[in-house]
């Protein structure tokens, strides 16, 4: 597509460039439904899985820490009996004096555990001696050779801060050792000694065990997420089956026609001892009053169309007899007084429009019995020719138009009935429009869906919004704006309606002020095989 530029005008500069932006789009996850939306399964399957979970993560914790508090218990008590064998070894090799280097050799004594830390705190606050820890073994010493203690570089501030009361407590003496139970005891020269444990042991134990339950409560739930969905799955296929009859059930086409409802849940799924089985068979109890009632109707309906055909049937020939009657008297070679005349034409037209309706209720009612329909190849184009040229005839004050493909349109089908679905529609649009109006004839293969698509168009007045629902139904009337002056049966778009559905079609119609469609679709015929190509004529040689 190009455009102009007037001349002498100036000419318009292009317009700016903009860079493409460098940003990276930002990616957008799925939204996560909301619970409430969630399928039963997966609610059930959840709530298990997140009430292991809570529980496992209970049994966890308690555990944990009543591991902790046995090991720090068990840790208190070695603690305990450490400093009361430190108390006794710097009591006695200070012997009642001052505090001597050798003090500090306090995690020497027997039975000091390995890693066992000594400090002696003078009675003014001030460590004597820098704190020592008792080193492991070498691994080429002897058994009898006692171990040394080694010092080290610890949090001083730390010891000197706890009292000298023997109650164990924990200190963290820096990253060099780290987190030490210490208690401390007064000696009897005013000084006091200060015993420490580690506490790597027991946090590691407390860290190994932590593990070993998020290890084994993970695993547990994945096991229970797959039981718990193999199971809640089993336990819901019988739901399954009868949410699948009730969808079954409301597949079937309930509003016409003589309706089997043989479909119910099955015998298995009604127990009554389960909640499931309550709702199989209520739904069965629930398809039965349903059936009775088709039943009902469905017998009804056909009453009242045996009805209708039979006296259809016997109206024809009275009605055909007051028409030759009156027609028979009007010829007579006598002449008849003008209001005689007059109403003779009067009962000879009502007679022909009664005549009219009766062929028009007789048809129905045979459509409603599923008579079937000649299904010969028909031209829809000839037939719309045809309808449109009496349509024209009969209505010659609209303007009549026929838009059709370039080659013929053809549909299997009842060729009278095809035609009188097209008059119905042309008339339909003749007597409910104004003079003037356009009509317009429409035909098209959509070889998409395999139709024929038949279309009549109008631009009158438009057929009102609350009528358009029922327009197809049987005595269905338009307002004043739509009714002819002499009135109407309200049967033709019930005939087009009918007439269509039997043979595998739909009609619709769409409608506003200024232009209502009426649309026809019905299947195509099938394309003929192309015929095999004669085989050639042996050659003889002479």
């Amino acid at each position: 597509m190009t455009s102009a530029r007037v001349a002498g005008a100036p000419p318009t500069a292009a317009p700016p460039t903009t860079a493409p932006d460098a940003r990276p789009a930002r990616r957008r996850f799925p939204r996560l439904r909301p619970f409430r939306s969630w399928t039963l399964r997966s609610r059930v399957v959840l709530v298990v899985v997140a009430m292991l979970a809570v529980l496992g993560a209970v049994i966890g914790t308690v555990s944990v820490f009543a591991l902790q508090n046995y090991l720090m218990q068990r840790l208190d008590g070695q603690l305990t009996s450490a400093l009361e064998r430190g108390q006794h070894a710097a009591d006695r090799i200070n012997a009642g004096g001052p505090t001597v280097p050798e003090a500090a050799g306090v995690v020497q004594t027997p039975g000091q555990p390995t890693g066992t830390l000594g400090a002696v705190r003078s009675a003014d606050g001030g460590l004597l001696f820098r704190p020592v820890i008792l080193a492991d073994r070498p691994p080429d010493s002897s058994a009898n050779q006692p171990l040394a203690p080694k010092p080290v570089t610890i949090d001083g501030l730390a010891l000197l801060s706890v009292p000298a009361d023997q109650k164990p407590r924990t200190v963290d003496l820096g990253p060099a050792v780290g987190s030490y139970r210490i208690a401390a005891a007064q000696l009897s020269n005013g000084d006091s000694v200060i015993i420490g444990l580690p506490l790597s042991d027991v946090n590691a134990t407390v860290a190994r065990l932590t593990l070993v339950i998020v290890l084994v409560t993970l695993a547990g739930l994945v096991f229970a997420f797959l039981i718990a969905n193999v199971v809640v799955r089993l336990a819901m296929r019988p739901l399954e089956r009868v949410a699948g009859t009730a969808e079954q059930v409301a597949s079937l086409p309930l509003d016409r026609g003589d309706v089997a409802l043989s479909v119910r849940v099955p015998e298995a799924d009604t127990d009554q001892h389960t909640e499931v089985g309550k709702v199989g068979a209520a739904l069965n109890r629930m398809l039965g009053h349903v059936a009775s009632a088709l039943t009902a109707r469905q017998a009804s309906e056909q009453k009242v169309r045996q009805f209708v055909a039979d006296a259809s049937h016997e109206l024809r020939t009275p009605l055909a007899s007051i028409r030759g009657y009156a027609e028979l008297t009007r010829r007579a070679p006598h002449e008849l007084p003008p209001d005689v005349t007059r109403s003779l034409g009067r009962i000879e037209s009502e007679a022909t429009r009664m005549t009219s309706l009766v062929e028009d209720l007789l048809l129905l009612a045979r459509l409603d019995e599923g008579r079937e329909l000649d299904r010969d190849p028909v031209d829809v184009t000839l037939l719309l020719v045809d309808a449109l040229s009496d349509a024209h005839a009969a209505g010659p004050d609209h303007e009549w138009m026929l838009d059709l493909p370039d080659e013929p349109v053809e549909v299997l089908g009842d060729a009278p009935r095809l035609h009188q679905v097209l008059m119905n529609l042309l008339a339909n649009a003749r007597v409910h429009t104004p003079d003037g109006t356009k009509v317009t004839a429409g035909l098209r293969a959509d070889a998409e869906t395999g139709t024929a698509v038949i279309t009549v168009a109008d631009d009158g007045p438009g057929i009102p919004e609350e009528l358009q629902a029922t327009l197809f139904e049987r005595f269905a009337r338009g307002d004043s704006s739509r009714n002819r002056a002499t009135g109407s049966t309200g049967l033709g778009l019930a005939i087009v309606h009918a007439v269509v559905l039997a043979h595998g079609g739909e009609v619709t119609v769409a409608s506003e002020p200024g232009s209502t469609v009426f649309t026809v679709r019905l299947p195509l015929a099938p394309a003929p095989e192309p015929a095999a190509a004669p085989a050639p004529a042996p050659v003889s040689a002479d």
